[in-house]
């Protein structure tokens, strides 16, 4: 079941080249999707629970105990008392992967082809499909990315500017080099 998300700002984008999955080893495309606070995550939820239902039955009794949620606390990434540039605790993450190339487009739906459009700290949405996993004794449900739309920019989460933060357009003088003494 396909659905789109609500507005997130975007953490850990990989949409362009796939990385190697630390725990499977295989190679695949990736987003940490930050939802603030208020978002309404209701549809997201559905379609996790469509997945559940499809995998497991309708009866919860028989579902298997500690399933996996693909909805987690942003607070879990707090590290030596601090949280990441961007996190809020409370808020909710959905970690979002495919091993296919994602389709990556802008606010008009036009194609990203710069890879320095999409970064830590813009904010987007995407179309995600709810799946369930039972490997190895962990059981769950989450989510595979579809599509990604780049909705705006935002603070770079890196901490690093964006050129339009440190750059202001330079206003060029039209000036005839041909009477400049210094190329004559």
């Amino acid at each position: 079941m396909k659905v789109i998300t609500p507005k997130f700002r975007v953490s850990f984008p990989n949409v362009f080249t796939a990385q190697v999955n630390k725990l499977s080893g295989k190679e695949e495309y990736s987003l940490t999707a930050l939802f603030a606070k208020d978002a309404d995550l209701t549809e997201l939820k559905h379609a996790a629970n469509a997945a559940i239902t499809k995998k497991w039955g309708p009866d919860k009794s028989k579902w298997p105990t500690n399933l996996r949620s693909p909805f987690r606390d942003q607070g879990e990434r707090k590290k030596e008392g601090a949280l990441p540039v961007g996190y809020e605790e409370g808020a909710i993450f959905l970690n979002l992967k495919s091993r296919t190339a994602p389709g990556v487009v802008d606010e008009k739906v036009q194609p990203i082809l710069d890879e320095n459009q999409v970064y830590s700290g813009c904010y987007g949405r995407a179309s995600i499909n709810a799946y369930c996993y039972d490997h190895a004794g962990n059981r769950g449900v989450a989510f595979g990315l579809t599509n990604f739309q780049k909705m705006g920019d935002g603070e770079p989460l890196s901490g690093r500017s964006l050129p339009t933060q440190d750059f202001k357009p330079i206003e060029s003088a039209d000036t005839d080099l041909n009477s400049d003494p210094m190329f004559n």
